[in-house]
Protein backbone atom coordinates (compact mmCIF):
# COMPACT_ATOMS: atom_id res chain seq x y z
CA UNK A 1 0.00 0.00 0.00
CA UNK A 2 1.23 3.68 -0.86
CA UNK A 3 2.39 5.90 2.26
CA UNK A 4 0.43 8.71 2.45
CA UNK A 5 0.33 11.78 5.35
CA UNK A 6 -2.15 11.48 8.08
CA UNK A 7 -3.85 13.51 9.78
CA UNK A 8 -5.74 13.54 13.38
CA UNK A 9 -9.14 14.31 12.30
CA UNK A 10 -9.84 13.55 16.31
CA UNK A 11 -8.78 12.26 19.05
CA UNK A 12 -7.63 8.70 18.39
CA UNK A 13 -8.46 8.56 14.88
CA UNK A 14 -6.01 9.88 11.89
CA UNK A 15 -7.34 9.79 8.26
CA UNK A 16 -4.95 9.35 5.13
CA UNK A 17 -4.06 12.10 2.29
CA UNK A 18 -2.63 12.47 -0.65
CA UNK A 19 -1.00 16.24 -1.83
CA UNK A 20 0.21 16.43 -5.08
CA UNK A 21 1.44 20.45 -5.30
CA UNK A 22 1.53 22.25 -8.59
CA UNK A 23 5.07 23.49 -9.57
CA UNK A 24 3.58 27.55 -9.93
CA UNK A 25 3.15 28.82 -6.78
CA UNK A 26 0.36 30.86 -7.73
CA UNK A 27 -2.40 30.75 -5.02
CA UNK A 28 -5.07 32.17 -6.78
CA UNK A 29 -5.01 29.06 -9.13
CA UNK A 30 -8.16 26.70 -8.37
CA UNK A 31 -7.09 23.12 -7.35
CA UNK A 32 -9.17 20.16 -7.42
CA UNK A 33 -10.28 17.92 -4.06
CA UNK A 34 -11.77 14.99 -4.77
CA UNK A 35 -14.37 13.50 -2.50
CA UNK A 36 -14.84 9.70 -3.00
CA UNK A 37 -18.37 7.56 -2.40
CA UNK A 38 -19.37 5.29 0.64
CA UNK A 39 -17.15 2.56 0.79
CA UNK A 40 -14.58 3.17 -1.19
CA UNK A 41 -11.29 4.51 -0.87
CA UNK A 42 -8.50 6.78 -2.72
CA UNK A 43 -6.75 4.73 -4.61
CA UNK A 44 -9.75 3.67 -6.86
CA UNK A 45 -9.35 3.93 -10.75
CA UNK A 46 -11.28 7.68 -11.01
CA UNK A 47 -9.39 9.19 -7.91
CA UNK A 48 -5.79 8.35 -9.17
CA UNK A 49 -6.88 8.84 -13.18
CA UNK A 50 -8.17 12.29 -12.33
CA UNK A 51 -5.13 13.06 -10.02
CA UNK A 52 -2.81 11.85 -12.91
CA UNK A 53 -4.32 14.36 -15.10
CA UNK A 54 -4.23 17.27 -12.71
CA UNK A 55 -0.79 17.12 -12.49
CA UNK A 56 -1.09 17.52 -16.51
CA UNK A 57 -2.29 20.31 -15.70
CA UNK A 58 -0.39 21.68 -13.16
CA UNK A 59 -3.26 21.69 -10.15
CA UNK A 60 -3.18 21.53 -6.76
CA UNK A 61 -4.76 17.86 -6.29
CA UNK A 62 -5.73 16.33 -2.89
CA UNK A 63 -7.45 13.04 -2.19
CA UNK A 64 -8.07 11.44 1.25
CA UNK A 65 -10.00 8.13 2.59
CA UNK A 66 -12.73 9.45 5.14
CA UNK A 67 -12.49 7.57 8.47
CA UNK A 68 -13.00 3.75 8.32
CA UNK A 69 -12.41 3.75 4.65
CA UNK A 70 -9.03 2.95 2.52
CA UNK A 71 -5.74 3.54 4.54
CA UNK A 72 -7.41 6.04 7.02
CA UNK A 73 -8.09 4.52 11.09
CA UNK A 74 -11.31 3.95 12.41
CA UNK A 75 -14.09 1.87 12.13
CA UNK A 76 -16.36 1.99 8.94
CA UNK A 77 -19.20 1.20 11.57
CA UNK A 78 -18.69 4.07 13.70
CA UNK A 79 -18.66 6.46 10.49
CA UNK A 80 -22.17 9.20 10.18
CA UNK A 81 -22.40 12.02 7.68
CA UNK A 82 -21.68 14.42 10.25
CA UNK A 83 -18.09 13.19 11.09
CA UNK A 84 -17.22 12.19 7.29
CA UNK A 85 -18.50 15.57 6.66
CA UNK A 86 -16.11 17.03 9.26
CA UNK A 87 -13.79 15.28 7.92
CA UNK A 88 -13.77 16.71 4.03
CA UNK A 89 -13.92 20.57 5.90
CA UNK A 90 -10.86 19.44 7.42
CA UNK A 91 -8.80 18.25 4.24
CA UNK A 92 -10.59 21.08 2.29
CA UNK A 93 -9.03 23.75 4.79
CA UNK A 94 -5.42 22.73 4.03
CA UNK A 95 -5.90 24.74 0.26
CA UNK A 96 -6.22 27.46 2.83
CA UNK A 97 -6.93 30.61 0.75
CA UNK A 98 -6.56 28.79 -2.70
CA UNK A 99 -9.90 28.25 -4.74
CA UNK A 100 -10.67 24.63 -5.39
CA UNK A 101 -13.11 22.66 -7.40
CA UNK A 102 -14.79 19.84 -5.81
CA UNK A 103 -15.15 16.38 -7.38
CA UNK A 104 -17.40 14.28 -5.41
CA UNK A 105 -18.68 10.71 -6.61
CA UNK A 106 -21.83 9.42 -5.26
CA UNK A 107 -21.91 10.22 -0.99
CA UNK A 108 -18.51 12.29 -1.84
CA UNK A 109 -20.75 14.48 -4.17
CA UNK A 110 -23.69 14.60 -1.10
CA UNK A 111 -21.02 16.32 0.84
CA UNK A 112 -19.49 18.30 -1.63
CA UNK A 113 -22.86 20.11 -1.44
CA UNK A 114 -23.43 19.70 1.82
CA UNK A 115 -19.89 21.82 1.82
CA UNK A 116 -21.39 24.82 -0.09
CA UNK A 117 -24.40 25.05 1.59
CA UNK A 118 -22.26 25.46 4.43
CA UNK A 119 -19.97 27.90 2.14
CA UNK A 120 -17.08 26.42 3.63
CA UNK A 121 -13.42 27.41 2.00
CA UNK A 122 -13.37 29.13 -0.96
CA UNK A 123 -14.95 26.72 -3.33
CA UNK A 124 -14.85 27.65 -7.13
CA UNK A 125 -17.44 25.10 -8.48
CA UNK A 126 -18.77 21.40 -8.09
CA UNK A 127 -18.32 18.52 -9.97
CA UNK A 128 -20.60 15.63 -8.94
CA UNK A 129 -20.34 12.33 -10.39
CA UNK A 130 -24.10 10.49 -9.63
CA UNK A 131 -24.47 12.51 -6.70
CA UNK A 132 -26.17 10.44 -3.97
CA UNK A 133 -27.63 13.43 -2.29
CA UNK A 134 -30.04 12.59 0.83
CA UNK A 135 -28.81 8.80 0.43
CA UNK A 136 -29.29 7.79 4.48
CA UNK A 137 -33.22 8.17 3.45
CA UNK A 138 -33.03 5.73 0.43
CA UNK A 139 -31.33 3.47 3.07
CA UNK A 140 -34.22 3.95 6.00
CA UNK A 141 -36.89 3.21 2.98
CA UNK A 142 -35.12 0.70 2.05
CA UNK A 143 -34.81 -1.09 5.82
CA UNK A 144 -38.95 0.13 5.97
CA UNK A 145 -39.89 -2.54 3.07
CA UNK A 146 -37.72 -5.00 4.61
CA UNK A 147 -38.70 -7.17 7.64
CA UNK A 148 -34.87 -8.63 8.19
CA UNK A 149 -33.30 -5.58 8.31
CA UNK A 150 -35.71 -3.61 10.41
CA UNK A 151 -35.06 -6.97 12.84
CA UNK A 152 -31.66 -6.10 12.23
CA UNK A 153 -31.17 -2.95 12.85
CA UNK A 154 -33.40 -3.39 16.16
CA UNK A 155 -31.74 -6.47 17.53
CA UNK A 156 -28.05 -5.11 16.74
CA UNK A 157 -28.09 -1.84 15.62
CA UNK A 158 -26.61 -2.78 12.34
CA UNK A 159 -28.21 -4.16 9.00
CA UNK A 160 -26.26 -5.76 6.85
CA UNK A 161 -26.52 -4.31 3.26
CA UNK A 162 -26.09 -6.50 0.04
CA UNK A 163 -23.56 -4.72 -2.49
CA UNK A 164 -22.62 -6.06 -6.18
CA UNK A 165 -19.36 -4.25 -5.98
CA UNK A 166 -18.31 -7.15 -2.93
CA UNK A 167 -18.87 -7.78 1.10
CA UNK A 168 -22.12 -6.40 2.48
CA UNK A 169 -22.27 -2.45 3.53
CA UNK A 170 -22.95 -1.88 7.36
CA UNK A 171 -25.44 -0.37 7.70
CA UNK A 172 -26.19 1.42 11.09
CA UNK A 173 -28.98 2.95 12.91
CA UNK A 174 -27.02 6.15 13.86
CA UNK A 175 -25.81 6.80 10.73
CA UNK A 176 -29.52 6.99 9.52
CA UNK A 177 -30.79 9.13 12.20
CA UNK A 178 -27.49 11.20 11.65
CA UNK A 179 -28.38 12.24 8.31
CA UNK A 180 -31.59 13.23 8.63
CA UNK A 181 -30.00 16.24 9.83
CA UNK A 182 -28.50 16.68 6.54
CA UNK A 183 -31.74 16.59 3.86
CA UNK A 184 -31.04 18.52 0.96
CA UNK A 185 -33.85 17.72 -1.45
CA UNK A 186 -37.20 18.75 0.43
CA UNK A 187 -35.93 22.44 0.56
CA UNK A 188 -33.17 22.59 -1.77
CA UNK A 189 -30.53 25.54 -1.41
CA UNK A 190 -29.09 28.69 -3.18
CA UNK A 191 -25.23 27.61 -4.84
CA UNK A 192 -22.55 30.55 -4.80
CA UNK A 193 -20.56 28.57 -7.33
CA UNK A 194 -21.14 27.04 -11.02
CA UNK A 195 -22.62 23.64 -10.69
CA UNK A 196 -21.64 20.54 -13.43
CA UNK A 197 -23.87 17.29 -12.67
CA UNK A 198 -22.68 14.00 -14.71
CA UNK A 199 -24.83 10.85 -14.48
CA UNK A 200 -24.43 7.73 -16.29
CA UNK A 201 -28.41 6.58 -17.85
CA UNK A 202 -27.59 3.07 -16.70
CA UNK A 203 -26.87 3.42 -13.16
CA UNK A 204 -28.46 0.80 -11.04
CA UNK A 205 -27.27 2.66 -7.61
CA UNK A 206 -28.50 6.10 -7.54
CA UNK A 207 -30.90 6.42 -10.66
CA UNK A 208 -29.94 9.56 -13.11
CA UNK A 209 -33.54 10.85 -12.23
CA UNK A 210 -32.76 10.72 -8.75
CA UNK A 211 -29.81 13.00 -10.29
CA UNK A 212 -31.61 15.64 -11.74
CA UNK A 213 -34.12 16.05 -8.63
CA UNK A 214 -30.66 16.92 -6.67
CA UNK A 215 -29.96 19.07 -10.08
CA UNK A 216 -33.57 20.78 -10.04
CA UNK A 217 -33.10 21.18 -6.09
CA UNK A 218 -29.81 23.28 -6.45
CA UNK A 219 -30.77 27.20 -7.17
CA UNK A 220 -27.82 28.19 -9.35
CA UNK A 221 -27.49 30.58 -12.72
CA UNK A 222 -25.04 28.49 -13.60
CA UNK A 223 -25.44 24.64 -13.65
CA UNK A 224 -25.24 22.19 -16.68
CA UNK A 225 -26.46 18.43 -16.29
CA UNK A 226 -24.94 15.85 -18.43
CA UNK A 227 -26.40 12.16 -18.92
CA UNK A 228 -23.97 9.87 -20.00
CA UNK A 229 -24.90 7.17 -22.52
CA UNK A 230 -24.21 3.60 -21.02
CA UNK A 231 -22.68 4.68 -17.73
CA UNK A 232 -23.22 3.20 -14.59
CA UNK A 233 -22.88 3.98 -10.79
CA UNK A 234 -18.47 3.98 -11.18
CA UNK A 235 -18.30 6.59 -14.36
CA UNK A 236 -14.67 4.85 -14.34
CA UNK A 237 -14.51 4.10 -17.63
CA UNK A 238 -11.96 6.48 -19.22
CA UNK A 239 -14.72 8.74 -21.48
CA UNK A 240 -15.93 8.69 -18.55
CA UNK A 241 -13.32 10.20 -16.32
CA UNK A 242 -11.98 12.51 -19.19
CA UNK A 243 -15.58 14.33 -18.91
CA UNK A 244 -15.37 14.38 -15.20
CA UNK A 245 -11.71 16.28 -15.96
CA UNK A 246 -13.14 18.56 -18.46
CA UNK A 247 -15.45 19.69 -16.33
CA UNK A 248 -13.57 20.52 -13.38
CA UNK A 249 -10.86 22.34 -15.76
CA UNK A 250 -13.70 24.05 -17.83
CA UNK A 251 -14.68 25.49 -14.39
CA UNK A 252 -11.26 26.42 -13.20
CA UNK A 253 -10.65 28.33 -16.59
CA UNK A 254 -13.90 30.11 -16.47
CA UNK A 255 -12.73 31.51 -12.35
CA UNK A 256 -9.33 32.10 -13.49
CA UNK A 257 -10.98 34.24 -16.28
CA UNK A 258 -13.18 35.93 -14.04
CA UNK A 259 -10.96 36.86 -11.64
CA UNK A 260 -8.57 37.91 -14.61
CA UNK A 261 -11.23 39.85 -15.95
CA UNK A 262 -11.87 42.23 -12.43
CA UNK A 263 -8.28 42.77 -11.84
CA UNK A 264 -8.35 44.43 -15.55
CA UNK A 265 -11.72 46.28 -15.16
CA UNK A 266 -12.11 46.06 -11.20
CA UNK A 267 -15.57 47.66 -10.98
CA UNK A 268 -17.47 44.93 -12.76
Amino acid sequence: MPQFEMMEARPGIRIALDRRMPATADGHRPGFLWLGGFKSDMTGTKAQRLMDLAQGTDRLFIRFDYSGHGASQGRFEDGTLSLWLAEARMILGLAHDRPMILIGSSMGGFLALLLARRRIGRIAGLVLAAPAADMTEKMAAEIASNPQAQLALARDGVWLRPSRYGDPYPITRKLIEDGRQHLILPEGFDLHCPLRVLHGDQDPDVPWQHGLETFAAIRSPDAHFTLIKDGDHRLSRDEDIMAIHRAAEELAADYADKVASKAVNPSR
